[in-house]
Formats: C-alpha cells, structure tokens, sequence
C-alpha cells in the first residue's frame, strides 16, 4: 500500500497532481479536522469501485446495542472525477492516522487527497 502525501489548498492556488493509484491500494494521513478529501480521477473506460476502509468493526448505539459498521464503497464512472470526503477519523482513521483506500481497478486511476485550509481573518 502507498502513503500518499496530502496537498495542503491555499488561497493562492496549488497545483493539483494526481498519481498512478497503486494496484494494492493507497493511504494517506487524515487529521482531526475533518478538512481532508481525495480526488479520484478515472480515465479508463469502465466503472471502478473505491473503497475507504472503516476501521472499528462495529460501534455501540444506546437503545440499539451493537451497529456493524460497512466500508464506504464509491463509484467512479468511466471519464469521471470525483472528490470523495471528508472522513471523520473516529470511522476511517488507522492506528497510524491514515485512511486506507482500495480499488477495483487501477488502469488509467490517478488519485490525491488534499486539505482545505482554515480561512485566514
């Protein structure tokens, strides 16, 4: 699985790279802020699935007992973009801080998460 690094966003603009999605998957670190996104690009010419890791298998609901918990699973059309987040850490986060992700296929998959900035006063 790869680390990916987050693209911070600043008003002044950044440029966004996408990456070759790796065939085993990819992570990238998520803070607290629940401000991280990730951007899938899929220039190939099916449909790919990406799934985003939950991590506790279940949580405890009062009045209902224990929930299971499902991985979030997203459809990227054929020639699609989409910007998937944010990811609340207390579902998607790892031991390590990071969201794990995994697809379908990665032909012509480019990918990367990014960070929205605080705004500045």
């Amino acid at each position: 699985m790869a680390v990916l690094t987050v693209t911070d966003l600043l008003l002044a603009g950044v440029t966004q790279t996408l990456t070759a999605a790796a065939a085993g998957g990819d992570s990238f670190i998520n803070d607290t802020s629940e401000r991280t996104f990730f951007a899938v690009a899929n220039g190939s010419g099916g449909s790919i699935n990406v799934t985003i890791a939950k991590q506790p298998t279940s949580v405890q609901v009062p009045g209902y007992g224990s929930l299971t918990l499902a991985d979030e699973v997203i459809a990227v059309g054929a020639g699609a973009t989409k910007i998937i987040g944010p990811f609340p850490a207390a579902k998607f986060n790892d031991a390590n801080g990071r969201v794990n992700v995994t697809y379908s296929g990665v032909s012509s998959l480019t990918v990367n998460p990014f960070r929205v900035a605080r705004a500045a006063g």
